[in-house]
């Protein structure tokens, strides 16, 4: 009888620990789905802000029409590829391909801006200093969440990783999730030093 009770006593710690794991995956997993829904606030924001602001420049910008669609084509593909990162943000591949979109969006509004500065009359244009604060402020909002969402996917890749929640994160298929980066060309580019 004293050997059955401690036999009972082993298996129902064993399940108290397997259980344990299980609720810690699952509430690391939980997280990053509510650090990613930050995300989709700001990254929605900034999506319907782009085309107002493509709208307020279409009439000085007449002739820079391969650019406005640039940046029509790269929010579209942005929105796209948020709504497929919004249905499991634990998602690697989504969430790489997000930061692609989203790079490649910000690469476009910056080519826009960048030509703005060829516009004097666009660029003392109350509503397109407007929608640049917008855009601005945005950025930086979206920056605090994505920073929020990558430290709780550090959080929840070393819940899946660490021994022994490894084992129990194969058995109930947990995959790491991925970071979300939005690389943007003017941070990889190598500042000119010139000393005269």
């Amino acid at each position: 009888m004293t050997a059955f009770l401690i036999f009972l006593a082993i298996v129902v710690a064993l399940i108290a620990w397997v259980v344990g794991i299980y609720n810690n995956l699952v509430n690391s997993r939980n997280r990053v789905k509510n650090a990613f829904a930050q995300i989709d606030v700001q990254l929605t924001r900034r999506h319907d802000l782009i085309p107002n602001l493509v709208e307020a420049v279409k009439g000085y910008m007449k002739h820079e029409r391969e650019t406005l669609e640039a940046v029509i084509q790269a929010r579209n593909s942005a929105v796209s590829k948020l709504e497929t990162a919004k249905s499991d943000p634990s998602n690697a591949e989504a969430i790489k391909q997000l930061g692609a979109s989203e790079g490649a969006l910000g690469a476009a509004l910056g080519r826009l801006f960048a030509l703005s500065e060829s516009y004097p009359d666009l660029k003392a244009n109350q509503n397109m200093m407007q929608f640049q604060e917008e855009l601005a402020s945005t950025e930086n909002k979206v920056a605090f969440s994505r920073q929020a969402f990558n430290d709780a996917v550090l959080s929840y890749n070393n819940a899946v990783e660490n021994f022994p929640n490894n084992i129990i994160a194969g058995m109930f298929n947990f995959q790491t999730a991925s970071f979300l980066e939005i690389e943007s060309e003017e941070k990889r580019e190598v500042p000119e030093v010139a000393f005269t």
